[in-house]
């Protein structure tokens, strides 16, 4: 019988205190990597004599444990982490403790059903004011021997992960264009500016990122977005005419990612609306409009364009292959999908896949086919995505446990992604992999194969669109 582990991720800050160790002490004491889940009753808090508590990492002399835990309580309840100090350490500090010799510094996390969390401590538990159940999945490293850790290993055989939220509706707004005389929509996710990023947020009411590295992207993996700075007034980014494509959806080398080119109007020229490239590039070779190819590049995904759009589903039963659910023409707001996933640290990241290479893939998760994102397979600043294909059932692109997406909103991000493929040497030694570090520790000690996704020999790469915060960006 299957046997379930429950993650529930909802990040929060927790406060940790540092530890001084020595180098001398730290090299004496062995360092395990531990994992394991088990579900927790609680009983009178010992040290207090009043409330609840369960020890989750037991305290052990000279033992510290670092790493992440993931929750669900029937009732709300707060994490402690423990800190073993001196008496003389102990004033003007909250402190735990049951015979009043071994001490500890107390760091409390506020109270919920449900999060993820990271620590360095001597001891983990939980409390609360009244009795409670925890199921508890924890994933540490242990300098030291941890006190009763072989009696709180669970074994957990064919195991399921079912991530709570794993896909989340996310509305965002749409802008209006041209490509070959026809009516684009699309949306503005990334741009490689800030001062672009800042003032499309603005302006469309949605977080547009930052992702300087967008500028190194191949110019032959790029679209052109043609923007004007003055002409007949509009809704385009500085107020004139809506923007122009070089391509489309339609052609084989689309691809959602457009080097801007800005379009001004010579002073005694009459502006009029330009609704293609060619049009553009003759009056540019007529002398009527001065064009200025710029570094500044933009993931612009086409959702409509001339003959064709984005396919939406109103599947409930599962979203996993799922991108689109609306497309609402009058709003002019698309319902796009954000699909949950491990980011590189082990921290929760939603994203969304709006585009995708080789045909096969693409097609198959309804998403326009983007040949040219090929021509930046063999980039090394791309990002990276890493899918599973055997192990632990769950919600992940190929059915077992979630993907894990190896950027984040930061400096690095890039929002395009080479797709990996995991492979478990052998299926009954699959357990859960949260991180990047978690790949390669098990890629080391030979436990899986990693290798990459070459559909028909194709490469295959999508755009890895990240979302912050579905539930507060929902434009």
């Amino acid at each position: 019988m299957k046997k379930f582990i429950v993650f529930t991720i909802l990040i929060i800050t927790v406060l940790a205190f540092s530890f001084l160790i020595t180098e001398q002490i730290a090299a004496a004491k062995p360092l395990t990597k531990i994992h394991f889940t088990k579900t927790f009753t609680s009983y009178t808090d010992p040290g207090s004599k009043n409330g609840q508590l369960t020890l989750v990492l037991p305290p052990n002399k000279d033992s510290i444990y670092t790493g992440s835990l993931s929750f669900v309580s029937n009732s709300p309840v707060k994490m402690m982490i423990l800190h073993q100090i001196t008496k003389q350490e102990s004033k003007g500090q909250p402190t735990w403790t049951v015979d009043g010799n071994n001490i500890y510094a107390v760091t409390e996390s506020d109270a919920t059903s449900s999060a993820t969390l990271a620590y360095t401590g001597t001891a983990i538990a939980f409390k609360s004011n009244n009795p409670f159940v925890v199921t508890a999945s924890i994933d540490a490293w242990v300098r030291g021997q941890p006190i009763d850790f072989v009696s709180q290993t669970t074994h957990v055989t064919n195991p399921e992960i079912r991530l709570v939220d794993q896909n989340i509706p996310i509305s965002i707004p749409m802008n209006s264009g041209f490509f070959d005389k026809g009516i684009v929509n699309y949306i503005v996710t990334d741009v490689s500016n800030k001062t672009l990023a800042d003032k499309l947020t603005q302006k469309n009411g949605w977080n547009v990122k930052y992702a300087p590295k967008m500028r190194w992207l191949t110019n032959s993996s790029q679209n052109t977005i043609f923007v004007f700075a003055n002409g007949i007034k509009g809704k385009g980014f500085y107020g004139f005419q809506d923007e122009v494509f070089g391509t489309s959806p339609s052609k084989d080398q689309y691809t959602p990612f457009a080097s801007m080119a800005i379009v001004s109007w010579k002073s005694g020229q009459k502006p009029q609306e330009l609704q293609s490239m060619e049009e553009i590039l003759r009056a540019e070779k007529d002398y009527r409009i001065k064009l200025v190819r710029t570094n500044v590049v933009l993931n612009t995904p086409q959702i409509i364009w001339p003959g064709g759009q984005m396919l939406t589903s109103n599947k409930t039963d599962s979203l996993d292959s799922t991108q689109i659910l609306q497309i609402d023409k009058i709003s002019k707001k698309v319902t796009f999908v954000a699909h949950r996933a491990w980011g590189p640290d082990g921290r929760t990241t939603y994203y969304i896949i709006p585009a995708a290479t080789p045909r096969g893939p693409a097609n198959l998760i309804n998403v326009p086919f983007a040949g040219a994102l090929a021509n930046s397979a063999t980039s090394n600043f791309i990002s990276e995505i890493y899918q599973f294909k055997n192990g632990i059932i769950g919600n992940g692109e190929l059915g077992f446990q979630p993907n894990i997406i190896n950027t984040a909103l930061d400096e690095r991000y890039f929002p395009l992604c080479r797709v990996f493929i995991v492979e478990w040497k052998n299926d009954n030694s699959a357990k859960p992999l949260e991180s990047i570090a978690d790949i390669e520790s098990k890629k080391s000690d030979g436990s899986v194969f990693v290798t990459l996704a070459r559909p028909l020999s194709e490469d295959h790469l999508v755009d890895c669109t990240v979302i912050e915060s579905p539930k507060s960006n929902n434009g």
